[in-house]
């Protein structure tokens, strides 16, 4: 099982981390943090250190409830980002969050990898053309509505069956136009409420049924600090246990704030699994 990124053939025998890095002011977690070149460049190399396999930049926050903003600003945030980034540090694998085809073409163009969209292309007619276009992995997530709203379209029937049938209908339509390395991601927290989200991580395994790699994101989310009863900030122990179970359901790649602790859960589940 490998992905194809800028002529680099990556394993996902092997779970992967993803490291997030967020230049956006108003994220649930590290909102306005990473906003010059010292601090970007800092966290890039920690995070490289520390043993993350990819880099994904995201520009527009994507939290419950977040402001929308327009293209132009949100290119004006990524690119800059992107072209540091790679003069600095040439070889990471740089995924570029963002549901916008434009945003991915100009990413993809100036040297990143990877398209992470987290409206699986339903926000952007031209975002699967685009990526089929660019030859690039594809990773999708399955979430209803927008940012904006979508914590009022939390009611499914079955939300296991509708979430595998909305990943057998895009993928189709992903395949059709001839896109090749997909992953796809149950989307934790996206038009889910905490109970939906505690059924999906249940039945996680259901999902290497698609036989597509399966990513993560749960890092920090309210799911976790909902139950214990803390904050994003003292969240770090219950992403920590949860990463081991999507682990041990099947995940080939997680994406997190803390990679250091992630690579540590990851060498920990691979010795179990010697």
């Amino acid at each position: 099982m490998t992905i194809n990124c800028n002529g680099k053939l990556i394993s996902l025998d092997q779970p992967k981390v993803m490291g997030i890095l967020n230049v956006t002011p108003d994220s649930f977690f590290d909102g306005g943090k990473y906003k010059d070149e010292t601090s970007i460049l800092h966290q890039v190399e920690k995070m490289h250190i520390e043993g993350a396999t990819f880099i994904d930049i995201g520009a527009y926050s994507s939290r419950p409830g977040a402001l929308e903003i327009n293209e132009e600003t949100e290119l004006k945030r990524i690119l800059p980002i992107v072209s540091l980034i790679k003069k600095n540090f040439p070889n990471t694998i740089i995924s570029i969050d963002t549901f916008r085809s434009k945003v991915a073409h100009e990413c993809i163009g100036n040297g990143a990898a990877i398209v992470n969209d987290i409206s699986a292309g339903l926000q952007d007619e031209k975002m699967l053309s685009t990526v089929a276009k660019l030859n690039v992995p594809y990773v999708m997530m399955h979430m209803r509505g927008t940012s904006q709203n979508m914590q009022k379209q939390t009611d499914y029937k079955d939300i296991l069956k509708e979430v595998l049938y909305f990943f057998s209908e895009r993928l189709a339509a992903a395949k059709a136009l001839g896109i090749k390395d997909i992953i796809i991601d149950p989307g934790f927290g996206f038009a889910k409420n905490l109970e939906q989200n505690y059924e999906l991580l249940n039945h996680l395994e259901l999902m290497n049924g698609i036989e597509h790699p399966l990513l993560v994101g749960i890092s920090r989310k309210s799911m976790i600090y909902k139950i214990v009863g803390t904050t994003p900030d003292l969240a770090l122990n219950g992403t920590t246990a949860l990463h081991m179970v999507c682990l041990q359901k099947g995940a080939k790649i997680v994406r997190v704030h803390d990679v250091k602790e992630a690579v540590e859960c990851v060498k920990l589940y691979e010795q179990l699994n010697a």
